[in-house]
């Protein structure tokens, strides 16, 4: 799997990678990466990649023409990437579409500065657009992230127990059961007995429910969807 990071601010993103699992991802060569820089397409003297808004409106806009020759670029070179901008106008970004986008072979990550991007831009080149969340940030640098993460756990051989991945939250619309790790008492505190005695279906039963009353509690909108589907 390739990421392409579309960014005025590569280092942020390059970091990210230097450790733990992803590390490791990059270097079985699991997952590739790669960035591009909006300022190295723009025709400007001066490297400029924001334009004031026409129509007026507080702040700048990423301009057209540098994001515009950047996925030209990207596209001669991989006409199927898949590209994906981050906005808040994108649909909420899920665990389904993580396991859906680990699947395809090029993922390009469009990431806003300033106040956005120009609209034109989005119609032009975006194959979807996706939403981390009701919230404003002052990049897309960490929403593409969240996404590179989420799909890249996804893929085959870069978590070390992939089994894991069919006991994590929000499979079947619920959050994952309580964890608890040694020693079984802690300040006061027990783990569920029935934890300790070794009896994996009956342990799968109580997970099971924990879930359910977990989801219950915490997330009604999961719960709901839940019970028509399990």
């Amino acid at each position: 799997m390739r990421f392409t990071f579309v960014t005025i601010f590569p280092e942020i993103v390059e970091g990210y990678f230097s450790a733990s699992i992803l590390k490791r991802a990059v270097e079985n060569s699991l997952i590739e990466l790669d960035f591009v820089n909006p300022r190295d397409y723009t025709l400007s003297r001066y490297k400029k990649v924001d334009e004031s808004m026409i129509g007026g409106g507080a702040g700048m806009l990423m301009s057209p023409q540098p994001l515009d020759d950047a996925l030209k670029s990207i596209k001669r070179d991989s006409p199927n990437a898949h590209v994906i901008f981050l906005t808040p106008a994108g649909k909420p970004f899920r665990q389904h579409d993580a396991k859906r986008l680990s699947s395809m072979r090029h993922i390009v990550l469009v990431a806003g500065r300033y106040e956005g991007i120009d609209e034109r831009i989005l119609e032009l080149h975006a194959d979807e657009l996706f939403s981390t969340g009701d919230f404003i940030l002052t990049g897309g640098e960490l929403p593409a992230l969240c996404i590179c993460d989420a799909v890249s756990r996804n893929i085959e051989g870069v978590l070390g127990n992939s089994s894991s991945l069919l006991e994590e939250s929000f499979e079947e619309n619920l959050l994952e059961a309580p964890s608890f790790s040694k020693p079984d008492l802690f300040m006061g505190k027990r783990v569920v007995s029935e934890y300790l005695k070794g009896n994996h279906s009956k342990i799968a039963a109580i997970k099971k429910q924990m879930a359910l009353s977990r989801t219950k509690y915490f997330r009604p909108d999961l719960y709901r969807k839940a019970k028509v589907e399990k």
